[in-house]
């Protein structure tokens, strides 16, 4: 069975202005590296479709979502906050990017696909329940995960979370529902300036020290978040995948190249393998200098669809 690839020419359409860092040129820059590395040749494509009202309140408030549609401008630039604004594009592709999930859920629990990357944006880790932030408007992974619980039935679904920003939004719409066990990594000291003490017992997070490298991370993986997943044994497994901590990124200092990127999701698969019948759902999240967020993303999705 083949993997899904969820996208939509609207993502592109999204544009913050000139030397934004969330720009439209991410998406083109993933598919070319995965065309060249023959990584399409193995997976699906899939439209991404537009999400609904209802689909969105499972993860936000229905007021926000109300608000944020009717603050969409038919010109010019709103401003959400200090580094997050609409155009007059950003609502279909915030839609579209939550849409996909809901997509690539639905595909892979009527068994359609094995496992699913939604190459999309705005991303969305930050977007809380009642506010957009961080360049996100709509919590991707969010609304999908609250779609497999809600409307599938799923019981147990784990987040990982490997941004170099920790994923506060996804935090703060699954603290205390004990159904979501979310593990994640992040670089301490940086935006959003939380995160290093989780706000539920379903949360693993473990903060990283600047510079710490690929040893942290890889400790952290193996001592703090599988532990927890095995003894949680998540039915389906998302991933808010960044690639925002490779060395060659300026957002962060982790010190990170392609081959842990490569390695997490081995980790990931495996546990997906003894848990779920290898079922994993993966959304991008950061990641803004070219050509390390291509060649990372595609040394995940090749350890994601087992190229």
């Amino acid at each position: 069975m083949l993997a899904a690839y969820i996208t939509h020419p609207d993502c592109v359409r999204h544009d913050m202005g000139p030397q934004h860092p969330e720009c439209p040129q991410r998406l083109g820059a993933i598919r070319d590296q995965l065309l060249i590395k023959g990584l399409l040749d193995h997976m699906v494509p899939h439209d991404a479709p537009l999400a609904t009202p209802e689909q969105l309140a499972r993860a936000h408030s229905a007021l926000y979502v109300q608000e944020l549609m009717a603050s969409s401008p038919t010109e010019g630039i709103v401003q959400v906050d200090p580094d997050t604004s609409m155009g007059p594009h950003t609502l279909r592709a915030a839609l579209r990017a939550a849409g996909a999930v809901i997509e690539a859920t639905d595909l892979i629990l009527s068994n359609q696909a094995s496992t699913a990357f939604c190459a999309v944006r705005p991303p969305g880790h930050h977007a809380e329940r009642e506010a957009a932030m961080g360049f996100c408007f709509f919590n991707n992974v969010a609304v999908g995960i609250r779609h497999a619980l809600n409307v599938h039935g799923l019981e147990r679904v784990a987040l990982i979370d490997f941004d170099v920003h920790h994923g506060n939004g996804s935090e703060d719409i699954f603290r205390g529902d004990q159904r979501v066990l979310m593990c994640s990594t992040f670089e301490k000291g940086l935006y959003p300036f939380n995160g290093e003490e989780a706000i539920g017992p379903n949360m693993v997070n473990v903060g990283l020290p600047t510079r710490s490298g690929k040893d942290a991370f890889r400790d952290a993986v193996l001592q703090h978040w599988l532990p927890a997943l095995d003894a949680f044994r998540p039915q389906l497994i998302y991933i808010s995948a960044g690639f925002d901590a490779h060395r060659e990124d300026d957002m962060g200092n982790l010190g990170w190249t392609e081959a842990d990127y490569e390695w997490v999701t081995e980790q990931l698969m495996a546990l997906a393998d003894r848990h779920c019948q290898g079922r994993v759902i993966s959304c991008l999240e950061g990641g803004y200098v070219l050509s390390p967020l291509s060649r990372s993303v595609a040394a995940h999705v090749k350890a994601l669809i087992r190229a």
